[in-house]
């Protein structure tokens, strides 16, 4: 509809400047809006506050000109159109019009809301977390951010790729591998010196312990580079296997596990994928030698200095290795690709812009920092877990907690804000508890319908979506909804009615900004309003039509909620 608006809109003004009432050069962009205040309409727009300088009119004088020809254009489309303030349009629709979304919704499942196919490719990467250890809950809000992202551009139009990002080469595998390394040793019974800098956690001693009761006391004699190539291996699948299963769990799949080790391997030719990177800017002028190091001269590109590629030592640094993956990354087709980052890789972002840039695709890169996690029970800051006296682990709060409402809580905050994850609130079974609010409401809807087939409310055994489709409600029935505007019953339905019809607009803003909270704060307000609907209106009546009008606007409510739900990766009950 607001495509629409701002096509005729857009004409209005066209005919207005032809015939000689509007004296302006050229035609304002448009905008329509949704009032902030649902009483004055369902669609506003500006253009005649933005029109009256270079017509040297008066708004309200422009306003009255469009709104008069937008009356007769608007025609069984509008039922009001009223000029505000000092020159705002505000256009409330027909209520069959309103009522129509209740067809679309019902016609069109789960595809409401969705996208014309752009044929653009796009690559999420996501967590990334490095194979050393159990994932922190960062990494879990990260998962639930990246998933969710790819689900919204997905619904959007665009065909996506999930791609994890294996940090399986550097200096923290050869740390990871000797502090196993020294836990196998001291379970064989041997003094060993546990390296300063190496990885502590229990799960080690467990790696240790399974490389033990397999293996045996056979390494004991082996030297210490041989041992740790052996063990690295080892504990590298473990882990890994680890992490697939924990995000296997919370609904996180990818399409590629990228391993950063072929960047570091020759190819059929003999060059590394590394080497490749670095041939590629060095051909295209931005690379220079200074002190015995290969310097990248990113500086042409923003960064506040130049960047080493390779130092005096011959070593490649991480950020070579991270060229190389990007420049992989484009020569596999992808229009655009986003990552996500962890809070502490703020600093790192324009210079993989530059470097993306210097490839030779720029602006088809962004890159989303996500923000910390803040772990609380019942308003006390929690950072270890009772179970094991250590940091509390992704996997930790999922055990505790449960898929949804982990995903949702995650979800529910700009990603460039901290979170404060209540631990007590997300199980508790209240509508204090935002998941909870808005699922009950999915299975209110599954409950009145199981009722309007005259089963038990609670029976497990009614097919609510079959009962949803022998709900007849056509525009004779859709149009009782809303007919008693001003009384309590009739507002509800207009509210409910208008609420479900934001829905594609808010996918799309989602999409755009990147913004899954968009979808939360909407999956609230909708579940608000129905139970607003449900209070007021009783929906099983005597009158079959109007049974059916309002059978119909609650099952355009559970498809909507639970197309929100599951664009975050949450679930929608039938019953709870």
């Amino acid at each position: 509809m607001r495509d629409t608006l701002t096509a005729v809109i857009t004409e209005t003004v066209e005919s207005l400047i032809a015939d000689g009432r509007l004296q302006l050069a050229s035609v304002p962009d448009v905008h329509v809006e949704r009032p902030r205040d649902p009483s004055h309409g369902d669609w506003s727009t500006n253009v005649a506050l933005v029109s009256a300088k270079s017509a040297g009119m008066v708004p309200r004088d422009i306003a009255a000109m469009l709104a008069a020809e937008l009356r007769q254009r608007l025609a069984g489309v509008a039922e009001a159109i009223e000029i505000a303030g000092p020159g705002f349009i505000n256009v409330r629709l027909a209520r069959d019009v309103v009522a129509d979304v209740v067809t679309r919704i019902r016609d069109e499942g789960d595809s409401f809301g969705a996208g014309e196919r752009t044929g653009k490719l796009v690559q999420v990467e996501f967590v990334s977390a490095n194979p050393v250890g159990p994932l922190h809950v960062g990494h879990g809000r990260w998962a639930a951010l990246g998933d969710s992202i790819a689900r919204i551009l997905e619904h959007a139009g665009d065909d996506v790729q999930r791609e994890f990002y294996v940090n399986d080469a550097g200096v923290q595998m050869d740390i990871f591998a000797a502090s196993v390394s020294a836990r196998y040793l001291e379970l064989c019974g041997v003094e060993a010196e546990f390296p300063e800098d190496g990885y502590r956690g229990a799960y080690i001693i467990d790696i240790a312990r399974e490389i033990f009761d397999a293996e045996g006391t056979c390494w004991i004699e082996a030297t210490a580079e041989n041992r740790e190539a052996h063990f690295k291996e080892q504990a590298y699948t473990a882990v890994l296997e680890h992490l697939k299963r924990v995000l296997s769990g919370m609904g996180v799949g990818f399409d590629v596990w990228f391993s950063e080790r072929t960047l570091h391997a020759a190819g059929a030719d003999g060059v590394t994928a590394i080497e490749r990177g670095i041939a590629r800017l060095r051909e295209a002028g931005y690379l220079y030698e200074q002190d015995g190091a290969l310097w990248f001269r990113s500086t042409d590109f923003g960064d506040d200095k130049d960047r080493v590629l390779k130092k005096a030592d011959g070593s490649y640094t991480y950020f070579a290795a991270d060229i190389a993956y990007h420049a992989d990354k484009y020569d596999r087709g992808f229009d655009l690709v986003i990552d996500i980052w962890g809070a502490d890789h703020h600093g790192y972002v324009k210079r993989m812009e530059a470097a993306v840039a210097a490839l030779g695709h720029p602006g088809k890169l962004e890159v989303i920092i996500g923000q910390l996690v803040n772990l609380f029970r019942n308003g006390e800051v929690v950072r270890m877990s009772k179970r094991t006296g250590e940091m509390v682990t992704f996997e930790d709060l999922l055990d505790e907690v449960g898929v949804d409402a982990a995903r949702y809580f995650f979800l529910r905050r700009s990603t460039d804000q901290p979170v404060d994850f209540d631990i007590a609130l997300a199980k508790e079974r209240s509508s204090e508890n935002p998941v909870y609010y808005v699922q009950y409401a999915h299975a209110r809807i599954c409950s009145i319908l199981r009722k309007a087939s005259g089963a038990d409310t609670a029976d497990e055994s009614v097919d609510v979506a079959a009962v949803a489709e022998g709900i007849a409600a056509g525009p004779a029935e859709l149009a009782l909804l809303g007919s008693e505007p001003g009384t309590l019953a009739g507002e509800a339905e207009l509210g409910l009615l208008r609420k479900l019809a934001e829905f594609p607009e808010v996918v799309a803003i989602a999409a755009r900004q990147r913004a899954p909270h968009k979808l939360a704060t909407y999956a609230e307000d909708l579940a608000a309003t129905f139970h607003g609907f449900y209070t007021h209106c009783q929906v099983v009546v005597d009158d079959p039509a109007l049974r059916n009008a309002r059978l119909a606007l609650a099952d355009a409510s559970r498809i909507v909620l639970a197309r929100a739900l599951g664009l975050l990766g949450v679930t929608a009950p039938e019953r709870m």
